[in-house]
């Protein structure tokens, strides 16, 4: 197993995704083919079983876009069905602590570092590359921690100097509920407490992702140091479409 993703971020290359929360096998292949370095496959906030995950992992596969998703919690179970289906990596949401850290890395490492369970199905192309998958896993995945709390901000110190952790990966929304400002992540002391996230991911040389809502948005987070950044999702790219299509167009 060859991460391409976590090459490139180590080599300090910024990487370009969306998330894909609709289960329809013509739009993952779209998105998948349009130039995206990686797609997130939300099963958090998403209607996305374990099975419709894996079918559209499969449409994906061979168009270079390197596959995460995100599982619903930061559980060892959720994680390993998500891990053994093909995931190159995950995101793990509402990681406040240190405990919580060590927790998620743990689950995605095989014994003696971590608790994964072996049996990598369709990760390890169906037990055909079993020895190549299970000694690369542990290095090649790519561990993401959502610090989207307003105590992971904190702890975030502490958070990021846990050993595996690639990327802090920051959540403006839920962010901003913790704080009492729901819907206003644009808000000064939210952006003060992203920045104090950058600070410190930025001091220990661990990747910062985020997400953000547009392509405006996006350059002012590169240009702060993120470099794992979310733009948008499948059907905000859709809707976008269809706004701009029709703006164009007068009725008689």
């Amino acid at each position: 197993m060859k991460n391409k993703m976590k090459d490139a971020l180590a080599s300090g290359k910024t990487q370009i995704g969306t998330w894909i929360t609709t289960a329809s096998p013509d739009v993952t292949e779209l998105i998948a083919g349009a130039g995206f370095d990686f797609l997130v496959f939300d099963m958090e906030h998403a209607p996305l079983s374990i099975e419709t995950v894996q079918n559209l992992l499969q449409v994906s596969k061979g168009s270079g876009t390197t596959p995460l998703v995100r599982v619903a919690w930061n559980d060892q179970v959720m994680i390993k069905l998500a891990l053994d289906i093909g995931a190159e990596g995950l995101v793990i949401p509402q990681v406040n602590t240190k405990e919580d850290a060590e927790t998620a890395v743990r689950a995605m490492r095989y014994p003696p570092a971590g608790t994964r369970g072996i049996g990598p199905r369709r990760a390890s192309d169906y037990y055909r590359s079993f020895k190549e998958y299970i000694s690369s896993a542990d290095k090649e995945l790519l561990v993401a921690l959502q610090i989207e709390h307003i105590d992971a901000v904190k702890n975030v110190d502490q958070i990021v100097g846990v050993q595996g952790v690639d990327v802090l990966f920051i959540g403006p929304a839920d962010l901003s509920a913790s704080m009492g400002l729901l819907g206003k992540h644009d808000h000064q002391s939210v952006q003060s407490a992203i920045g104090e996230v950058f600070k410190a991911a930025l001091k220990r040389n661990v990747t910062i992702g985020i997400h953000t809502f547009d392509s405006d948005d996006a350059m002012k987070k590169m240009a702060m140091g993120a470099r794992m950044v979310m733009i948008s999702t499948d059907v905000g790219l859709l809707t976008k479409g269809c706004k701009d299509t029709l703006s164009g167009i007068t009725r008689r």
